[in-house]
């Protein structure tokens, strides 16, 4: 097992699919977001912070959901899912792509 964490892209994959799990399953409100609200006869829109597992249906009741017409993810919450869950993943991954090469540095 050691040797596949040696590996970027075993690394790159292995953080993707746990960064992906965390934030899809678990109800963590970090990405800035719009709710709409039905109220009445027109509707109101209230910034508020969304969790990534509200778009596969999971992390709140039906009675939250009651008057909510719509809820969306604004530019700078895409820009965060987007760097955790693919900046991080390359980031770690290109540590140990250096780690790496320092690694077989050392031994010539």
């Amino acid at each position: 097992m050691k040797k596949y964490f040696r590996k970027p892209m075993f690394i790159f994959c292995f953080f993707l699919i746990f960064l992906l799990a965390v934030f899809f399953l678990f109800p963590v409100n970090l990405f800035e977001g719009e709710i709409v609200y039905q109220t009445g006869m027109g509707t109101t829109k209230i910034p508020w912070n969304l969790s990534l597992s509200y778009f596969i249906g999971m992390g709140y009741e039906p009675e939250q959901m009651k008057d909510v017409k719509d809820f969306y993810l604004l530019p700078r919450g895409y820009a965060l899912a987007t760097t955790f869950i693919l900046g991080i993943p390359s980031i770690m991954a290109y540590r140990v792509y250096l780690g790496n090469n320092n690694r077989k540095s050392r031994q010539k």
